[in-house]
C-alpha cells in the first residue's frame, strides 16, 4: 500500500481550501483518508498553513512520502528541511530523429 500526503480540496467553487491529510495514493482527491494532518487556505493574505508538526513528522518517519506542494508547504513550516539538490524537472524529451 503506497500512502502519500497530499492535499484534499474542500470549500464552495472559487474559494479553495484544502485538508492536508495522510491517504492511500490509489484512493481519490476527495475520498477517504486515514488521517488529517493540518489545513492550508491560500485564499487569504498571506496565506493560511496550519500544520500538526507532531503529526506530520510521525507519519514522515513512518515513510509517507508528500506531494510537491505538501512538502514545500512543510518546508515553508520548518517541518523539513530544504533539499539541497532539486528534483528533475518534469520535461518531456523529443525523440531524435
Amino acid at each position: 500500500m503506497a500512502v502519500k500526503m497530499r492535499l484534499t480540496r474542500m470549500g464552495d467553487k472559487k474559494s479553495p481550501f484544502y485538508r492536508i491529510v495522510v491517504t492511500d495514493s490509489r484512493n481519490a482527491r476527495d475520498g477517504a483518508y486515514i488521517d488529517k494532518v493540518g489545513h492550508y487556505n491560500p485564499t487569504v493574505h498571506p496565506a493560511e498553513v496550519v500544520i500538526d508538526a507532531d503529526k506530520a513528522k510521525d507519519w514522515l518517519s513512518k515513510g509517507v512520502q508528500p506531494t510537491e506542494t505538501v512538502k514545500s508547504l512543510l518546508v515553508r513550516e520548518g517541518i523539513v528541511e530544504k533539499p539541497t539538490k532539486l528534483s528533475a524537472p518534469r520535461t518531456k524529451t523529443r525523440k531524435k530523429k
